[in-house]
């Protein structure tokens, strides 16, 4: 066969080399290649439902995390503290009920260290409350899981959210048998926090949680988050679920096509589904019928604190119209192999008959040359390809060895000019990594340097002690340099303390005193009058504030001047700045720092607080984080908002609590 194929002319090895692959080899890589796009396809969607599915965990691991963070805020409180100190079990509830409102919570209780319940947030329980069958955290233990509870469960803890708990079944195809009518239980987010007192000593525990059950807003927030609006190309539509074992009780699946307002809840998962992932506890990764359409879906097991299985997550998207792309898209591939067969075939018939031409010549001349005949040469050929290339060459072979040499010259010192420029960009690169980790090193120096110069801070305060001591009345004589001296250690001091708070805040709490809330503005004025002078802001004070709130004077200046710094930043272009305080209820003063610059926008204010958090070029985000856990070490709060008088700006009123100090 071989030999057959060596006597062949070149016609006849050119038409064999070029018609052969065209007919075998270029439609068995097109089969190959349609095989693999399609399988790579459902690859692509079995990996983006997985995608999915992690977002929409780690949404709903970071819902536990809130409202375990919840718990434990209120916890910690000085408010919860107080009236546990002060009130009977009657009086928890406002304080309860407050809490519930501003952290977004379906209920919230008081327990006992035993598991007593003492009071909800909309009634006292009474002694004789029994837990509910969920596990209390350890005395310092803080807990947040799904948990399960019976209606009974629930009523105790919040009888209003009864009517959103019973979801009756819906008939649905494929789901395991069932004798079950109706599923009463309810799925909650639950979180449990240790209440301990100053020396130690447990108090009890504060519970809190969220009602999954018809909980619309939380699975359409999750949808929201996964699938946001045209994030799914051809119409299709991304779904999210929560079930109860194999029962959806919140959902924005629509319940066979009717009412869009209508969701499938009740409905129930094929027994399929519910074996892979409820019994053995895997995920599910595949295509799965959902009510009444096939979807790439994703389900994954949801299991309470004891570690038991009780529930699934899902997530998934319409099917079809990805199939429809896809076998679209493999159509128009087989057409498009199909196409190129054929073009290919011509072009190549035609190509093949220029080529026998020009290597004869190419031989010819060889010959010639051979012979001795040393100015031979090809002359021109038809076409510009690689053949008329070779044929020009070999005419002007030595005419173009000088133009080669020199071309290689210059493509060697373009190349040494490219390392040299490389080189120096790579000494740059480690210059600027250096820097880096210099900054890291003095970044990790900061806190252990703060706690070194306490030492001769003690050094120096003692010895100017036993100065006095040994000087005696002699000390009266240099009484100015020594209270200086007193002075600038106090200021070292004070360097070091607030060093140590910014990197740890909560473990650096100030001496308390009774202060006037107006010195306190006016001393706070005068450190930001350097920013004042330089801006066309206009200073208005309503000072009717009669209480004196018990907080530290150094730590409230620093969160009266960081928020009269960030009013001055909103108003670069001048304004007026309003500061007025007022007594509130009976044991509180509020302090307002409004501005007139642009205001807070929504998205701003729903995460203002929270750290690194910033609209400026220059800010760490750390400042209000800080102040507000300052104000709330003292049982106090700062809230922000738009103004609500008319005009553009914002508002940050510090709510500080009244401490009757006088009788310590």
């Amino acid at each position: 066969m071989m030999r057959r194929f060596r006597d062949l002319p070149i016609r006849g090895k050119l038409l064999a080399m070029v018609l052969v692959p065209l007919a075998v080899v270029l439609p068995l890589l097109g089969i190959i290649l349609l095989v693999w796009a399609d399988l790579s396809f459902d690859r692509l969607l079995i990996t983006k439902v997985r995608s999915d599915l992690a977002v929409a965990n780690g949404y709903f691991e970071r819902v536990l995390g809130e409202v375990g963070a919840s718990a434990a805020t209120l916890a910690d409180s000085n408010a919860l503290h107080l009236e546990l100190a002060r009130h009977p079990a009657a009086e928890l509830v406002p304080l309860l009920q407050r809490f519930k409102t501003r952290e977004g919570l379906d209920f919230v209780n008081f327990r006992r260290s035993d598991g007593t319940l003492v009071a909800t947030d909309f009634a006292p329980a009474g002694e004789t409350g029994a837990a509910p069958a969920f596990r209390l955290g350890g005395a310092a233990q803080r807990r947040a899981s799904i948990e399960i509870l019976s209606p009974e469960e629930l009523k105790r803890l919040a009888p209003a959210l009864i009517p959103r708990v019973a979801v009756p079944l819906v008939e649905t195809r494929n789901a395991a048998p069932t004798t079950r009518a109706q599923e009463d239980r309810a799925m909650v987010v639950l979180a449990s926090a240790p209440v301990v007192s100053a020396d130690g000593r447990p108090l009890g525990h504060v519970q809190a949680g969220v009602l999954l059950n018809r909980n619309l807003p939380f699975i359409d927030h999750i949808n929201g988050i996964v699938y946001p609006e045209g994030s799914l190309p051809f119409g299709s539509q991304g779904t999210a679920t929560l079930f109860l074992d194999d029962v959806r009780i919140s959902t924005n699946v629509r319940l066979f096509g009717a009412d869009p307002t209508n969701r499938a809840i009740g409905t129930r998962v094929s027994q399929t589904v519910r074996d892979e992932v409820l019994g053995r506890g895997g995920t599910w990764l595949d295509r799965a019928f959902v009510v009444s359409d096939w979807y790439v879906s994703g389900y994954q097991p949801l299991a309470d604190g004891a570690g038991q299985r009780v529930g699934m997550l899902y997530v998934g998207f319409l099917e079809q119209p990805f199939t429809l792309l896809k076998y679209g898209a493999l159509a128009a591939i087989g057409l498009i192999f199909g196409a190129v067969m054929v073009a290919a075939a011509l072009v190549s018939l035609r190509g093949a008959r220029g080529i026998f031409g020009p290597i004869e010549q190419m031989a010819q001349t060889m010959q010639r040359v051979e012979s001795g005949e040393m100015g031979a040469r090809v002359g021109p050929v038809p076409g510009h390809d690689e053949i008329g290339q070779l044929a020009g060459h070999l005419d002007h072979l030595l005419d173009t060895i000088d133009d080669k040499t020199q071309a290689l010259q210059r493509w060697n010192a373009e190349l040494d000019a490219k390392v040299a420029e490389r080189t120096r960009a790579l000494e740059a690169a480690q210059q600027q990594l250096v820097r880096s980790e210099k900054l890291a090193a003095v970044g990790q120096l900061t806190a252990s340097i703060a706690h070194e110069v306490n030492n001769p801070i003690a050094v120096i305060q003692g010895n100017l002690d036993l100065a006095r001591e040994l000087l005696g009345s002699d000390a009266q004589r240099v009484s100015g340099e020594l209270r200086l001296v007193d002075e600038q250690v106090e200021r070292m001091r004070l360097i070091v303390t607030q060093l140590l708070q910014f990197a740890r805040p909560n473990e650096f709490a100030g001496y308390i005193d009774n202060v006037d809330t107006a010195q306190a503005l006016q001393s706070c004025l005068v450190l930001v009058a350097h920013l004042l002078s330089r801006t066309r802001i206009e200073l208005q004070r309503e000072l009717h504030a009669t209480r004196l709130p018990a907080v530290n004077r150094n730590e409230l200046q620093q969160v009266l001047v960081n928020l009269l710094v960030n009013a001055i930043h909103a108003m670069p272009e001048g304004g007026t700045l309003t500061l007025a305080t007022r007594d509130v209820g009976t044991d509180a003063v509020e302090i307002d720092v409004a501005d007139t610059g642009a205001g807070l926008d929504a998205e701003l204010l729903a995460e203002l607080f929270q750290p690194f958090v910033t609209r400026k070029k220059d800010g760490t985000g750390l400042g209000l984080w800080i102040s507000r856990s300052i104000v709330e070490r003292y049982g106090g709060d700062i809230r922000a908002a738009n103004r609500a008088d008319g005009r553009s700006g914002a508002v940050f009123t510090v709510l500080l609590r009244v401490e009757d100090r006088g009788a310590a």
